[in-house]
Order: structure tokens, then C-alpha cells, then sequence
């Protein structure tokens, strides 16, 4: 899970993680806070690295007590699908990826985002900013690791 008040700017080397590919992101990301009161504050490498990349917005003192979500998700749950297929119906150059916004450890949002990779364009993204550019961030660790 992500805090939903990171907003990730680039991949972090080094970091503290064992495996950053397992990171909710898929690696470690610097960038600086959205939290009201922190817009544009950047967190000590400590806490990016235990609050903002990894971590429930409960647990950080500068995330507001009324808050919508406490942590977001990413999956992948759709690949381009092979043009050489039998069935041309089934075919599709995008990726769907599946985003949970949590509260309180349970979901209250959820829905699906696209990118087409031939284009290398959003078809399906989502307005709250702070999310799609995570997605981003989730989307190019993916694309890095699977290539």
C-alpha cells in the first residue's frame, strides 16, 4: 500500500528495501507530500521510505485525521493480448490495472484503469491526480520488470 497523500516524482536507488520490486509501486520512489498543511513538502528518506512508499496514512503525522483513504493498491490485471490470436476480437494492445483505495483496511474505492501501449496514451485513468501518477509510476516499474 501507498500513502494517497505521496506524490512520487522518480525512482529512488538505493532505499532500504530488501526487494523493491515488491514495493506497492513496484520499487522505491522519492517525491513530496499533497497532505493539507505539507503540499509540496518532501518527508525525510525515512519516512518516503516507511510511510510514503509503504505505509497507511494513519501512521504519519501529517496526514490529516479526515481523510477519504488511508492507502492505495495497484494490480495488474490484464496483459496486451497477442495480435497473432486466433480470435482478432480478443486482441488488445492495452493494460488494465486495478486500483483499491482503502480505509480504515477496508476498500471504498476500486475501479480499473487502461493504458494502450501502442499509443502510449491513458484510454481509462482517474481524475484525482495524486492516483493517476502513482498508477504511472506503478505502470512504468511494471513495464521495466517485464520487458
Amino acid at each position: 500500500m501507498t500513502c494517497p497523500y505521496f506524490m512520487p516524482t522518480e525512482r529512488l536507488t538505493g532505499g532500504g528495501w530488501p526487494h523493491p520490486r515488491r514495493l506497492p509501486l513496484g520499487a522505491g520512489w522519492s517525491g513530496h507530500c499533497t497532505a493539507p498543511g505539507h503540499e509540496n513538502e518532501i518527508p525525510q528518506q525515512q519516512v518516503i521510505e516507511t510511510f510514503c512508499n509503504l505505509g497507511y496514512a494513519n501512521g504519519c503525522a501529517w496526514a490529516p485525521e479526515e481523510r477519504a483513504w488511508d492507502a492505495v493498491r495497484f494490480a495488474v490485471v490484464a496483459r496486451p493480448k497477442s495480435h497473432g490470436s486466433a480470435d482478432k476480437e480478443k486482441c488488445s494492445s492495452g493494460i488494465r490495472i486495478c486500483y483499491v483505495c482503502e480505509r480504515d483496511h477496508r476498500p471504498v474505492e476500486r475501479g480499473e484503469l487502461e493504458f494502450d501501449v501502442q499509443q502510449s496514451i491513458w484510454v481509462r485513468g482517474h481524475q484525482d491526480k495524486r492516483l493517476q501518477k502513482m498508477a504511472d509510476c506503478f505502470l512504468k516499474s511494471h513495464l521495466k520488470t517485464n520487458d
